[in-house]
């Protein structure tokens, strides 16, 4: 344990647990082997963290869960450690996972996401950084949520959804950029157009997809949010939605 940290009444830290500076535990949280977590995070009443996967094919190898710095981590909250596969589930940090959320083996959570109540990742999920999951989203195994995503709460996430957008709807779908986030989160003018643009050709033009992507590649300038959104979908295994 740092300095500083302070574990409420009934709770239990097993063993190889690194708990950083000013972290606090709440009052009956489970916080099991293997995990390590960073410095000025809250974890609140009733959490379970790094318990075992939930996962038939786990056979008690060694596995870790790591949580960066500054998250915060609400009532009732699950989080599983990985599996052989990858062998650790990570949250990032300046995180906020609110109340009933679980997160499943093997997950991959970037710095400054934020996931409403209840909402659950299956196993191998990964989400960038600044995404935002609205209450009771349910994600698919294997999925990937995009950097400064937002999705709308109660909807299901069955395939890739790539960055910056918007989205909403059953079956999921594509409900414009994220310009709200995106310009409270520095975008100029001319980056949020070129994300505007890429999308625009991808989702609403009348080419295909592949089309639609090589015309991206050709037609705009490379820049650092364009190859971003290229590589996303090129890379895609389970389909953009």
């Amino acid at each position: 344990m740092g300095a500083n940290v302070t574990v409420g009444p009934f709770s239990v830290i097993e063993a190889n647990v690194i708990l950083g500076d000013n972290t606090a535990i709440g009052n009956h949280v489970t916080v099991c082997e293997n995990t390590f977590v960073g410095t000025d995070c809250r974890i609140f009443h009733s959490s379970s963290i790094g318990e075992i996967p939930q996962d038939l094919k786990f056979g008690g190898e060694k596995t870790n869960t790591i949580i960066g710095d500054r998250t915060t981590i609400r009532e009732f909250v699950t989080v599983n450690r990985g599996t052989n596969a990858l062998g650790v589930t990570q949250i990032g940090s300046d995180c906020l996972l609110m109340a009933y959320v679980h997160v499943a083996h093997d997950c991959i959570i970037g710095d400054h996401v934020i996931m409403a109540n209840m909402a659950t990742l299956g196993g191998h999920v990964e989400i960038g950084e600044w995404a935002s999951l609205g209450g009771g989203v349910l994600v698919h195994q294997f999925c990937r949520i995009g950097a400064h995503v937002f999705i709308g709460g109660g909807f299901r996430v069955v395939q890739d959804v790539p960055p910056f957008i918007l989205a909403a709807g059953e079956p999921l779908s594509f409900g414009g950029t994220n310009k709200i986030g995106l310009k409270r989160r520095g975008f100029s003018t001319e980056e949020r157009k070129t994300i505007k643009y890429s999308y625009q050709l991808f989702f609403r033009s009348e080419l295909n997809r592949k089309e639609a992507l090589q015309k991206i590649e050709l037609e705009i300038e490379s820049s650092r949010y364009k190859d971003q959104i290229v590589e996303f979908i090129r890379s895609s295994e389970r389909g953009i939605i």
